[in-house]
């Protein structure tokens, strides 16, 4: 959706993986690595019995609650979202920016370009 490239996909072995993760085996993990302009972004996937129902976060809550991308056009990349399983979070739209979920629930907020410039991206 945002022009990475998969740079590499990684079944994980239960050992030692459910130590380092403190995850029970067995834990069906596999890893997809994608990488744009000299970013690697590492994105887990567990496909087993008892993993937790995702739920909503506030992102005032402590830790990880959100990804933010820059993108050209924030509503063709909205749409764009909705094709591929994703959700517009409707209520957060400002205009300029808007909120997305991602099919297992994972908020992204996707800016304009102009933000990014204004932040001394380079």
């Amino acid at each position: 959706m945002f022009g990475f490239e998969v740079a590499r996909t990684l079944t994980v072995p239960d050992e030692p993986a459910d130590k380092l993760l403190q995850i029970e085996a067995p834990l069906g993990m596999t890893a997809l690595y994608l990488q744009k302009d000299g970013f690697t972004l590492e994105l887990m996937s567990f496909d087993r019995e008892g993993n937790p129902a995702s739920r909503p976060r506030p992102v005032n809550e402590p830790g990880l609650t959100h990804l933010s991308f820059s993108v050209d056009d924030v509503r063709a990349a909205a749409v764009h979202a909705t094709e591929l399983g994703g959700e517009v979070m409707e209520q957060t739209d400002v205009g300029a920016a808007v909120f997305i979920r991602d099919p297992d629930g994972q908020l992204i907020e996707l800016l304009p370009m102009a933000y990014r410039r204004s932040i001394g991206e380079v």
